[in-house]
């Protein structure tokens, strides 16, 4: 009796039971956006160093969710003049708008083994909903840190202007295409890694005085 009520506990969780808990790695966990610019060319701006968690269920990927947090200050066109002026509060306002957020509220199958995940975007003191269209890149372990790992790169688009950004539209385009790309390693066994790699820098450090 105990024992069937525990498994239909199980089967109707609203949290994925079996799932593996990763660490985004910062340095491998990008935003790469383009938009066109009044119709002669498509430039592109990147956000690193983004953080957060993802449960990821490889039994059912449906069950898995993630959550990531990408700082603003990152923002960087390899033109200082408009990294400048994006920072500004002709945009994104980095100043008062610190970071922008994911957090994922469903996941669904998608075509060609893709995974289509909606969730909200926090940006720019605005949330609304947006819809990744997810590609698993690699579950295994990583040959440079035997670290359990997961990689994948997700694109989609927005209107800029929904989220409080529409300076120069129409001329400048609405739309914004944009792609992530990300890699994590299981949460316990990544934070004793970091925790290894800080003892030995400090030791390192230390041997040169």
């Amino acid at each position: 009796m105990i024992r069937n009520l525990l498994i239909a506990m199980l089967m109707l969780a609203p949290f994925p039971i079996w799932a593996t808990t990763y660490t985004m790695e910062s340095d491998y966990t990008q935003v790469i956006f383009s938009w066109n610019h009044l119709g002669f060319s498509n430039p592109a701006a990147q956000l690193a160093q983004g953080g957060g968690t993802l449960e990821y269920d490889p039994a059912d990927p449906t069950r898995s969710s993630v959550i990531v947090t990408v700082p603003l200050s990152s923002l960087s066109t390899g033109v200082p003049a408009l990294d400048e002026h994006l920072r500004s509060k002709d945009f994104f306002d980095t100043d008062t708008f610190k970071t922008a957020v994911f957090k994922s509220t469903k996941v669904a199958k998608g075509p060609k083994g893709q995974l289509r995940v909606t969730g909200d975007l926090d940006l720019h003191g605005i949330t609304r909903p947006v819809t990744l269209d997810v590609t698993l890149l690699n579950v295994g372990t990583n040959p440079r840190t035997h670290l359990p790992t997961i990689g994948f790169d997700a694109t989609t688009s927005l209107r800029r202007s929904e989220f409080g950004l529409g300076k120069f539209v129409p001329q400048v385009k609405d739309e914004i295409q944009i792609r992530i790309t990300a890699q994590a390693a299981e949460a316990k066994a990544y934070a004793e890694y970091q925790r290894a790699q800080a003892a030995a820098e400090a030791a390192e450090a230390a041997a040169k005085k």
